[in-house]
């Protein structure tokens, strides 16, 4: 067997970490350097699939290739994410029916699909980092995540080829991460908002003889609630005062879009550690686009964005029979909990400083790691109870739902209730399960039907039990049984924007064919990008004065290679991109070791013999 892993599938950005040799959880880097893997997906003209970073960049020059927030459309049908599809650049494929179909060029993807191309390329991280297969991993969802996001997200592991071990709550796993157990003891709260969720969970941490307790007691949220919409907020304020500039030849849709959203982002993220700044693009005039704009403008218009967390904040403490003054810590997860007002807003409510020592981003997956690592090593020190966050029952007689496991229970959990008919003569019991706090079935989420067949009798003579049955990840099983004839039916409930498991099975045998081609793909992608870096060093180095020192034959080499690189470049053969790149470095070797004299001529200049 291969290694595990833990992973934070984010909004807008994903990472992997796993647990080091002495115990201590530590995200693994990508080949950019960085551990934050951008959750983009961009497909380019050849069809090719490129993932991260590159794919980030690929946002401004082919935004119409390029998906990036999918966790937002996971699980979900097109009815439920109308108003977001205007603000995205991408299209949905006119064949959307129950699942969302993705246009990217000429290629049609479902949200789990693009969802397991990142994983993917975390896969592939962890791979190169431990040279050796990774083929477990737990995977956090946010813990407001209906059973249908929930599935989504065990679709997405399984194409990515990673057996998922278990789906942890990202509040639960922030919580871990945290080791807050080294408290002893009380009620914690987890606000975790993210780029495109809000979590807000209760927590009470125990401490016993055998180890320690982490049972939620309450969760609540909202799946689309994030730093996206302060995004959307600015976007649309900018695009007013863009209207009033007069600039002319800019446009609210396509690459234009792209670039204002970038523009907002930059500002969003500056004002978080000074108090005024530039939204500032490039203008369609050749000039540039700027405003300036202050902390407390951004604060005004951002808002009731924040203000709108309050409310899941405020029900999960009453699910949980606490008070703020009751909260013994509170933590924040989640990049846009970097912004000022959120970090005042929720200190003022509960009445004292969060945590924030860990790195926002970080944590989930750091959490993630040590619940991997409690799979794998069967170390049961840590004990994770955590809760379901919708009701779940069936319709009944007048599409009245009758709840059979409440919110906020206690996973793995079972219930069961006893039924029977309402007509005479009945030949089928028709069992309609469903998801939601509303009273109507009309007004909560469908999660499957059967029918369990029964001997005709009078009304009400028919005895049949259902049982529910929860896993530890959240995925629902009914069971349906008459008592009288022993007959029963049981489903592993497909989410209504779930796939099939024929599609599931479909992608498999595809990724499978494919592998070959897509790892070729990802190697080329590599290499392009090793070149384009290693070209822009060089330009910057012949710009030195130092180049002037150069021969004209050394001069004409590196030349002659950068030409070389360049056209190997726009190929498709990864190895000439290396050979070029290797042939580029042996041709700038002499330039190399003349700015590293000098570099070093400055570090001793004016120093003693012993002193250095």
């Amino acid at each position: 067997m291969g290694r595990t892993v833990g992973i934070d599938l984010g909004t807008t950005y994903s990472l992997v970490a796993y647990v080091d040799a002495v115990g201590r959880p530590r995200v693994i880097p990508g080949p950019y350097g960085s551990s934050l893997c951008p959750s983009v997906v961009s497909v380019d003209t050849g069809g090719s699939i490129v993932v991260g970073e590159p794919a980030r960049r690929r946002l401004l020059t082919q935004s119409d290739r390029t998906i990036y927030s999918v966790k937002r459309l996971m699980g979900r049908g097109v009815a439920d994410v109308q108003d977001e599809l205007k603000l995205f650049p991408f299209r949905i494929d006119p064949g959307s029916q129950n699942v969302i179909r993705v246009r990217l060029g000429n290629r049609v993807f479902t949200p789990p699909e693009i969802s397991a191309f990142i994983l993917r390329e975390l896969k592939n991280w962890a791979e190169d980092f431990f040279k050796e297969p990774v083929d477990r991993a737990v995977i956090t969802v946010p813990a407001y995540f209906n059973d249908a996001q929930r599935q989504a997200t065990k679709d997405a592991g399984r194409l990515a080829g990673l057996e998922v071990l278990r789906l942890v709550s990202e509040p639960t796993a922030a919580a871990l991460a945290y080791g807050l157990h080294e408290q002893q003891r009380g009620l914690v709260a987890v606000y975790d908002f993210g780029g495109g969720t809000f979590d807000i969970s209760v927590l009470k941490l125990i401490s016993t003889t055998e180890g320690d307790i982490y049972q939620v007691l309450s969760t609540n949220g909202d799946t689309h609630l994030g730093g996206d919409d302060i995004d959307n907020v600015l976007r649309a304020a900018e695009w007013e005062e863009i209207l009033k500039s007069g600039l002319n030849g800019f446009s609210r849709t396509g690459e234009d879009a792209q670039v204002l959203r970038e523009a907002v982002i930059a500002a969003k993220h500056e004002l978080s550690v000074v108090d005024k700044t530039f939204v500032k693009f490039p203008a369609p005039d050749g000039g540039w686009y700027k405003r300036e704009i202050t902390r407390e403008e951004f604060e005004h218009g951002i808002a009731p964005i924040i203000e709108r967390t309050m409310g899941p904040v405020n029900l999960a403490l009453a699910d949980a029979h606490t008070t703020p003054a009751q909260i013994e810590e509170v933590v924040l997860v989640g990049g846009s909990t970097r912004i000022p007002l959120v970090r005042r807003r929720v200190e003022d409510f509960f009445g004292r400083k969060p945590h924030f020592e860990l790195n926002p981003d970080e944590v989930v997956a750091l959490g993630a790691a040590v619940q991997a690592d409690i799979l794998e090593t069967g170390v049961k020190n840590m004990l994770l109870l955590d809760v379901t966050p919708l009701s779940l029952g069936i319709e009944t007689m007048g599409g009245v739902v009758a709840k059979i496991i409440p919110r906020n229970s206690t996973i793995p959990a079972s219930a069961q209730e006893l039924y029977t008919t309402g007509v005479d003569n009945q030949t089928g019991i028709d069992i309609h399960v469903l998801q939601g706090e509303r009273e109507l079935a009309k007004d909560c989420r469908s999660l499957a039907r059967f029918q369990l067949k029964i001997p005709p009798a009078p009304a009400g003579h028919a005895r049949v039990e259902v049982k529910f049955l929860i896993d530890a990840n959240g995925i629902l099983q009914v069971h349906a049984r008459d008592l009288h004839t022993a007959e029963a039916r049981s489903v592993e409930v497909q989410p209504s924007y779930g796939l099939s498991d024929a599609e599931v099975e479909k992608m498999l045998e595809d990724s499978i064919e494919y592998a070959e081609q897509d790892f070729t793909e990802r190697q080329l992608i590599e290499a392009r990008t090793e070149a384009e870096s290693i070209l822009h060093a060089t330009g910057k180095a012949l710009a030195d004065d130092l180049a002037a020192e150069l021969s004209a034959d050394e001069r004409h080499g590196i030349d002659a290679a950068i030409s070389l690189l360049r056209a190997a470049i726009k190929g498709s053969d990864y190895k000439l991109i290396r050979a070029r790149v290797d042939a580029l470095n042996q041709a700038t070797m002499h330039l190399a070791e003349l700015m590293m004299n000098r570099v070093l001529h400055v570090a001793v200049e004016g120093k003693r013999l012993e002193e250095v």
